[in-house]
C-alpha cells in the first residue's frame, strides 16, 4: 500500500463556536475559562488526515501544532535502525498529540499515522507553550503524560538497556525520591585535566558523564561533561583532545534535591531538554541521574516487554513473559490509564505472545498445508479482556482441494491446535470451561464449514446454541491469513442484517439479564452464597452492554467488534441518539474500570480475579456513578424491548 504523506496545514481557521464546544468536553482544556477559551478558538486551526497519512515523521517534522483529535484515531509508532516497528500508542477522539516536540523544542519524537479517516483542531505552539508557563494545572496534565513517554535521544539507548525485573512496589517514579536511585558516588575532575584523559577516566570507570571542579577545591562544581559531549562537542567538532575539559563542560551544573520525587525529576529533563542533573544532599553534590536512570524506573512499560517478546526464539521463553502482563497493567492502571486504553494494552501485549508462539509453532511443525487463520473470540475478539482472561479461539483454514490435502489439514491443524493450547496454559491463559477452543475438533474447521455454522444459527436459531453463537458473532483475526477472517465477517454480515427472527431471538436472550436496580433503585445484590451481597458487574452490567452494542450492529451492518467503536458507529451513522451513545460509551468504561480495579486488588492481595464487587466498597460518588450506568442500560434495554417486543 502506497503510505500518504501529511500535506500543508489547510490556511483556514476552524469555526471558534465548533473549537470551544471540543474544549468544553476535553481534560484539561475543560478546566479553564470561558474567555480563555474563546480566545484560544479564534487561532484554531482545522485539519483532516485520510486513512493512512503520515502526519508527523519523527526526526523530520517541524511540530508546530498540538493536535487535538476530533474525530479518528492515530497511532504513534518508531521504527529501529533494523526497520522493526514498534507500537508506542494508539490516540483517538479526546485525546492529542505533538505535546512531546513543542516542549523539547525538538523536531517529532515519533511517527504519526491516521489509522481512520481523522479530524484535528490544531492549536499552535505559541498558545500551547504559553497555557503551560501560566495555567499550572493545565502544564501538570501535559507534562505528567508526556513524562511515560521516551526522550528522544535517549531511544537509541533504551533499545540496547536490558531492563532488569523489579520485585518492589509499582510506581516507582511516585513513590521514589531521586536520592533513593543514585547508585553511585559522583565522580569529578580538575578543569584543567585535558579532555584525552578525562574520556580515558569515563571508560575506565565506566560512567557516562563527570562533574568538574576547580583546582584544589572539589566540593566547588562548576560544570559537568557527559559522553554525548564527547561525541558532539570533540570528536564531530575536530577539537584537540589535549585541550582542557573546561572548553566542552556544561556550566553552571543543573542540579536537584535529593528527596525531589523522580517523577518531578523526570519533568525537569524533560522541560530543560537535558539529560543529566547532579543531586544535591546536605549543601553538596552526591551524584548524578540520568533520563536513562529515571526511564528504568519503567521496569514494567509495556515497550520493554514487546521487545522482549518478539526477540524471543523459544516458545518456553515465552512463559516468563506472559507472566509479566499484569505488572504492566497495574502499573498502567495506577497511573490513572482508562479502562479502554487498559483492555486495548491487554489485547494488543496478548496478540503479541500468540503472533510469536504460532510463529515459533509453524518453524517446527513446518508450513500450513492451506492458508489459515487463528480466531479470537468473545471478550478478546472485542479487544476487552481483562486480568482474568481465558483462552476464546477457533481455526478457521481454506477448504481444502481434495481429500488429501483435508487429511493433512486435519493432521496439521490439530497437532497445531493441541500444542497452542498447551503452551498458551504455560503462558496464564486458562483453558476455555466451555471448550470453546482451536483444540476442540468443532472450533477447528474449513471455510465452508464456518460459512455452515452461522447459517445454521442465523436461520434456524437454537435458543440452546445461541447461548455460545454470541460469542463466535464477535470474532476477529488473531493469527495467519486476515483475508480469511474478513470474508467470514463480510458472510456474517450479509446473512445477518435481514434476519429480524435471529435478532429477535438475539435480543430477547440478551434482555433476561435486567439492569441490577430495585424499585428504589438500590443495587439488587446476591442474597446468599459465596458472593453474597455482591454485584456481578460483568453479566449484569458489562454484558448487556456488550449485548445491546453486538445486535444493533448485527442488524446495521456494522463489522466493528468492539463494543465502545460500536457505539460510537451506531451515533455516527445515525441508529442511536448521540447524546445516549455518549452516556453508554461512558457508563460502560466506568464499569470496565471498576471490574479491573477490583482484580488488581485481588491481584494483590493474592486472590484469583472475579468479576463480583460489593457496593459497599464503593465511594459515595463511585455509587451514584454506577446506578447512573445502570440508568443507561435500562433506557438501552427499552430500546431493545420497542424494536423487538415479546409475542
Amino acid at each position: 500500500m502506497t503510505m500518504k504523506t501529511s500535506k500543508k496545514v489547510n490556511e483556514y481557521r476552524a469555526d471558534p463556536e465548533v473549537a470551544v464546544a471540543y474544549f468544553r468536553r476535553t481534560v484539561p482544556f475543560d478546566q479553564l475559562d470561558e474567555e480563555l477559551l474563546r480566545r484560544l478558538a479564534r487561532h484554531c486551526k482545522l485539519d483532516f488526515y485520510p486513512k493512512g497519512t503520515r502526519i508527523l515523521v519523527m526526526g523530520e517534522s517541524e511540530v508546530n501544532y498540538l493536535y487535538l483529535i476530533q474525530r479518528g484515531a492515530v497511532s504513534k509508532f518508531i521504527v529501529d535502525p533494523q526497520g522493526t516497528v514498534s507500537l508506542k500508542d494508539v490516540r483517538g477522539e479526546g485525546q492529542f498529540f505533538g505535546a512531546l516536540g513543542i516542549i523539547q523544542r525538538s523536531r517529532a519524537n515519533v511517527d504519526v499515522e491516521a489509522v481512520e479517516d481523522t479530524f484535528c483542531l490544531l492549536l499552535p505552539k505559541e498558545q500551547f507553550l504559553w497555557l503551560l508557563e501560566n495555567q499550572p494545572q493545565f502544564a501538570a496534565y501535559y507534562l505528567k503524560d508526556i513524562s511515560d513517554q521516551l526522550v528522544n535521544t535517549a531511544y537509541s539507548e533504551l533499545r540496547q538497556h536490558k531492563l532488569k525485573r523489579r520485585t518492589s512496589e509499582d510506581l516507582l517514579l511516585f513513590s521514589n525520591t531521586v536520592g533513593d536511585i543514585v547508585g553511585r558516588a559522583a565522580v569529578s575532575v580538575d578543569q584543567d585535566l585535558t579532555i584525552q584523559s578525562a574520556a580515558a577516566l569515563m571508560a575506565q570507570q565506566r560512567i557516562g558523564s563527570l562533574l568538574v571542579h576547580v583546582p584544589a577545591r572539589p566540593e566547588e562544581i562548576v560544570g559537568i561533561i557527559t559522553d554525548r559531549d564527547l561525541r558532539s562537542k570533540v570528536v564531530a567538532a575536530g577539537l584537540d583532545y589535549q585541550q582542557p575539559v573546561s572548553r566542552i563542560m556544561s556550566s553552571p551544573v543543573q542540579k536537584v534535591l535529593s528527596q525531589t520525587l523522580c517523577f518531578d525529576v523526570l519533568l525537569a529533563m524533560l522541560s530543560r531538554g537535558i539529560h543529566h542533573l547532579a543531586v544535591e544532599q546536605g549543601g553538596r553534590i552526591v551524584g548524578v541521574v540520568t533520563s536513562n536512570d529515571i526511564m528504568s524506573l519503567q521496569g514494567n512499560s509495556p515497550y520493554y516487554l514487546f521487545k522482549e517478546i518478539v526477540n524471543q526464539d523459544r516458545i518456553s521463553g515465552l512463559y516468563p513473559l506472559a507472566q509479566k502482563i499484569p505488572d504492566v497493567i497495574r502499573s498502567l492502571l495506577k497511573e490513572g490509564g482508562k479502562a479502554s486504553h487498559i483492555t486495548r494494552m491487554i489485547a494488543i501485549i496478548n496478540d503479541h505472545i500468540l503472533t510469536r508462539l504460532l510463529t515459533l509453532l509453524e518453524a517446527e511443525l513446518g508450513s500450513p498445508p492451506v492458508p489459515y487463520c487463528w480466531l479470537l473470540l468473545g471478550s478478546e475478539g472485542r479487544r476487552e479482556q481483562t486480568f482474568k482472561t481465558d483462552q476464546d479461539n477457533a481455526l478457521l483454514y481454506a477448504d481444502p482441494r481434495d481429500q488429501r490435502q483435508h487429511t493433512e489439514a486435519v493432521r496439521y491443524f490439530t497437532e497445531l491446535a493441541d500444542k497452542a493450547a498447551d503452551h498458551l496454559a504455560n503462558c496464564g491463559y486458562p483453558p476455555c470451561p466451555g471448550e470453546i477452543m482451536a483444540r476442540n475438533p468443532r472450533w477447528r474447521q474449513p471455510y465452508s464449514v464456518w460459512q455452515g455454522y452461522f447459517a445454521s444459527w442465523v436461520c434456524e436459531p437454537n435458543p440452546q446454541e445461541l447461548l455460545n453463537a454470541t460469542i463466535f458473532f464477535d470474532f476477529k483475526p488473531g493469527f495467519g491469513e486476515v483475508k480469511l477472517a474478513e470474508e467470514l465477517r463480510d458472510y456474517l454480515v450479509e446473512k445477518t442484517r435481514r434476519q429480524d427472527i435471529f435478532l429477535l431471538h438475539l435480543a430477547r436472550q440478551a434482555l433476561t439479564a435486567r439492569a441490577p436496580l430495585s424499585f428504589f433503585r438500590n443495587f439488587i445484590v446476591e442474597k446468599d452464597g459465596e458472593y453474597k451481597n455482591r454485584l456481578d458487574i460483568k453479566h449484569k452490567g458489562i454484558a448487556s452492554y456488550a449485548d445491546f452494542a453486538r445486535i444493533f450492529s448485527l442488524k446495521h451492518g456494522i463489522k466493528e467488534t468492539n463494543t465502545l467503536a460500536r457505539f460510537k458507529v451506531l451515533a455516527d451513522e445515525g441508529y442511536l441518539d448521540r447524546q445516549l451513545a455518549k452516556a453508554a460509551e461512558a457508563s460502560y468504561e466506568l464499569m470496565m474500570q471498576l471490574r479491573l480495579l477490583h482484580q488488581l486488588e485481588q491481584l494483590e492481595q493474592g486472590i484469583l480475579p472475579d468479576n463480583h464487587i460489593d457496593p459497599a466498597d464503593l465511594t459515595d460518588l463511585e455509587r451514584r456513578m454506577l446506578k447512573e450506568s445502570f440508568r443507561v442500560l435500562e433506557r438501552l434495554q427499552a430500546i431493545l424491548e420497542t424494536n423487538y417486543p415479546a409475542s
